[in-house]
């Protein structure tokens, strides 16, 4: 049988979804108020009159919208009984990614953000040598990830996108806590600070995790002046060693005679130089699953959390102390940690 998907939304990142889908088998239509027909012409799509007309005839709906949109359109899918991939993040709050979390719970839906780091290379080829042992307990992590700013307005509006740390940053908050497990404390800072809403153009945020472990995590995210070279970073410090890769170097290298060799290939996002696109990768896992298939790698309590850790890091930044951060109390009854 065939998959039948829909997207909603023809912006910048539904062209990292749409061909994809098509390469995996899917039959795939699209909704959008701006740029449905060229979108589906670029790939071979079918065009959907509106969203009851998307809902009526998809097994899946994949959210290539805006920020503030992604809750209400996930909520309204599922409540369809659509199940649903979402682009990051899953919601623009806690409170909004808990009720997509809810309603894929009281539904029996499938829901998913699609943290697509989580399918790179380097940072997939980094949590398979932290699972072997290879560098001991992590004691300290660092990324970063920076390039220039956003071109959209709506991503100045810290109402609709949250500023960098919830639409750049989640994506290494989400890999913090993959590789080095919960987070239990938080502490930000953010230079030049956002005022009466408005989110700098160029803006540097650094966000430090403690997790339950006593590993300390530090993340920086940069969104700089045109021309900005896009570079992610990252170098892991454990008992036994240090992994390291920079997008911007030729290789990853590993420090300690003890290591072995790891291969991580040089990739930057976006675009990627990887033999299959990440973007192709993720698509693929979560195809399977939708079909019955294993669950992915990243689940929706793995969404739920990564948004709360990013409003923790501005509750931070607004108190400028460390915030507390209890992931059972996040997710509370409905959620079960991956």
């Amino acid at each position: 049988m065939v998959l039948k998907v829909g997207i909603i939304g023809a912006g910048g990142i539904s062209h990292s979804h749409a061909p994809h889908w098509v390469t995996v088998g899917a039959e795939v239509s699209v909704y959008s108020e701006v740029g449905a027909e060229s979108l589906a012409n670029e790939f071979g799509l079918s065009v959907a009159s509106s969203l009851d007309d998307l809902f009526e005839n998809v097994d899946v709906v994949d959210i290539c919208t805006p920020t503030t949109t992604h809750a209400a359109i996930a909520v309204a899918a599922i409540e369809a009984g659509k199940h649903v991939l979402c682009e990051k993040p899953i919601g623009r709050t806690t409170a909004q990614a808990n009720a997509v979390a809810d309603a894929a719970h009281k539904h029996g839906r499938q829901a998913y953000p699609a943290h697509v780091v989580r399918f790179f290379p380097e940072y997939v080829a980094l949590k398979s040598a932290v699972e072997r042992g290879q560098i001991g307990d992590i004691a300290v992590a660092r990324y970063s990830r920076g390039g220039e700013g956003a071109t959209s307005e709506w991503f100045f509006d810290d109402a609709l996108s949250g500023g960098i740390i919830i639409d750049q940053m989640i994506h290494d908050i989400d890999q913090a806590r993959w590789i080095a497990g919960e987070v239990v404390r938080v502490f930000a800072r953010q230079n030049p600070p956002t005022v009466d809403g408005a989110v700098p153009r160029n803006v540097v945020a650094h966000v430090t995790l403690t997790h339950a472990s006593g590993a300390i995590s530090f993340i920086q995210g940069v969104w700089g002046p045109r021309g900005m070279q896009f570079r992610t970073s990252f170098d892991v410090a454990g008992t036994d060693g240090t992994l390291r890769f920079d997008s911007t170097s030729p290789a990853a290298s590993t420090v300690d005679e003890n290591l072995t060799s790891v291969a991580i290939e040089s990739s930057y996002l976006p675009p990627t130089s990887a033999e299959e696109s990440p973007y192709l990768t993720q698509i693929r896992e979560f195809a399977a699953a939708f079909e019955g298939g294993p669950p992915p790698r990243v689940t929706i309590e793995d969404g739920v959390l990564a948004v709360a850790i990013a409003e923790a890091a501005r509750e931070s930044i607004a108190r400028g102390a460390a915030v507390e951060f209890d992931a059972d109390a996040v997710l509370g009854s409905e959620g079960a940690l991956a």
